[in-house]
């Protein structure tokens, strides 16, 4: 199974952790009815400060609402990587006798029974087919645009505008950085944390920025916490990608931008963080004015280069 687990303090994911774009969809909801169950469950999950042991249960159990009411606690455990007790805290945390009884609750708040069962794919194929159903929850988030419009004008009117991405996230944000570059005139990648992020911090803020893009995955490293917290006290609006909307940079993001990844493997996939950084790419160009001239320019230059061979 992937690396999942939330790293960092047990950060406070309770009130305010479904702020920002509807953030459980991101976070696993499927479409139709399941959508509502997922909606219904990070209700009861978001109203209370948990654990990261325990946001990794909640986010499981809302990745799988249709069939969470109908898993037993050993199952779950099995399916979130932690203990069977673990489940059981959880369930207590919530304000349950057990587990027993926060099953018959999930039964009569998001009664979704199971499909059918699915012909059986090997492992590789069950990676590909878990990240198809990411990128359908993504599809179903986008159905409100608002929130990425929003994002997408706070970003271009940073400028400069640094882009994190640490460790796990660090290909997410040079991606985003590698072709922002291309119709924003200042963008800022920043790779590294502790007192060189604060002083690369510190210069953009000098320079004018207003917001800071950044990409966060599992495993979240502290860091990335700690730089949020500074980029924040320095004045940034924080705009985050994320996993899940449980994930510990929910308490110093802005704005949480919710897409799941796959854990399928021994390494996680992101298509659909990376996905959504593309989307919020062409929301950012949405709101640069030169945007398009800026790409035929490039485009011109490139060609009198001969820079591709395409």
């Amino acid at each position: 199974m992937g690396t999942t687990e939330d790293g960092g303090d047990a950060a406070e994911a309770g009130a305010g952790v479904g702020a920002g774009l509807g953030a459980v969809l991101g976070a696993g909801a499927g479409e139709g009815a399941a959508e509502g169950a997922s909606a219904r469950l990070l209700k009861l999950f978001e109203s209370h400060r948990l654990t990261p042991t325990q946001r990794r249960i909640a986010h499981c159990l809302v990745r799988r609402s249709a069939d969470a009411p109908f898993l037993s606690s050993v199952e779950v455990a099995e399916l979130a990587g932690v203990s069977q007790p673990s489940v059981t805290r959880f369930a207590v945390a919530l304000g349950f006798d057990g587990y027993p009884a926060l099953r018959r609750h999930l039964r009569e708040v998001a009664p979704v029974r199971p499909g059918p069962e699915a012909a059986p794919f090997n492992e590789y194929q069950q990676a590909v087919h878990a990240e198809i159903e990411n990128l359908r929850h993504l599809a179903a988030l986008l159905a409100d645009p608002a929130p990425v419009a929003r994002a997408g004008a706070v970003l271009a009117a940073s400028r400069p505008l640094p882009v994190l991405g640490l460790r796990a996230a660090g290909a997410q944000a040079r991606g985003f950085a590698y072709f922002a570059a291309k119709v924003h005139p200042d963008v800022r990648l920043l790779d590294e944390g502790g007192t060189m992020f604060a002083d690369r911090v510190d210069g953009a803020v000098r320079a004018g920025a207003s917001a800071l893009l950044c990409f966060a995955l599992p495993r979240h490293p502290r860091e990335v916490v700690e730089a949020l917290t500074y980029a924040r006290q320095a004045g940034l609006t924080v705009v985050t990608v994320a996993d899940s909307a449980f994930a510990p940079v929910a308490a110093c993001s802005d704005l949480l931008l919710p897409a799941a990844v796959g854990t399928g493997l021994a390494f996680d996939t992101a298509c659909a963080p990376m996905l959504l950084g593309r989307v919020l790419l062409e929301s950012m160009c949405d709101h640069l004015p030169d945007a398009q001239a800026s790409l035929e320019e490039f485009d011109a230059r490139a060609a009198a280069r001969g820079l591709f061979t395409d």
